[in-house]
């Protein structure tokens, strides 16, 4: 995936400013796509480059704030950019490996990570989750709202299973008698 996409997605659902649609990324897809609000004025220059998008002074703002709104160049693109075949990327985790190191070299005081870890996807578990309450009815809603709906789903769903994950590695950590490294590990 790449930003444009992300950000001629987000242009298509409702044309903004570079400002409004900072924010409005800030609140739904920078939780699977992150991005500074730098590299979305840079972003935004380009695609208007490209002839995808198009500003045009904000006659609501002071500042010369512009409104960018999606060409049907952009959309086209976006549209062949769906369709593209996308392959699963592989998981990397730091915390896998320094799992595979703790179990390697001996207890590592990981549990602390673990913890800090737990509360921060215990604490995005329950924005999600209010966003659910607020903004969706489960199955109900037009096609669109259906799939925005199943995108916050799979976060609440990788949520939930990073927080069941982070409780079992404390249990393991947490045994008596964990101080016994494992000298062969299974690859």
């Amino acid at each position: 995936m790449s930003l444009p996409h992300a950000l001629l997605t987000a242009l298509v659902e409702r044309p903004s400013s570079g400002f409004d649609l900072a924010a409005r990324f800030d609140k739904s897809i920078a939780y699977f796509w992150p991005a500074s609000h730098q590299q979305i004025y840079r972003e935004l220059a380009r695609l208007e480059e490209a002839g995808w998008v198009r500003s045009s002074p904000d006659e609501n703002a002071r500042g010369g704030r512009k409104v960018y709104e999606v060409l049907e160049a952009g959309r086209e693109a976006l549209r062949r950019w769906v369709a593209e075949p996308s392959e699963p990327r592989p998981l990397r985790e730091e915390l896998m490996i320094k799992l595979r190191a703790d179990a390697a070299v001996g207890p590592c005081g990981l549990q602390e990570v673990l913890l800090q870890r737990l509360a921060g996807h215990q604490a995005q578990l329950a924005e999600y989750l209010a966003i659910e309450a607020r903004d969706f009815t489960p199955g109900v809603g037009s096609r669109a709202q259906r799939l925005q709906h199943l995108v916050l789903q799979a976060g609440i769903q990788l949520e939930t299973m990073w927080i069941g994950f982070s409780r079992q590695a404390l249990e393991i950590l947490d045994e008596a008698g964990e101080g016994a490294a494992t000298t062969a590990a299974p690859d």
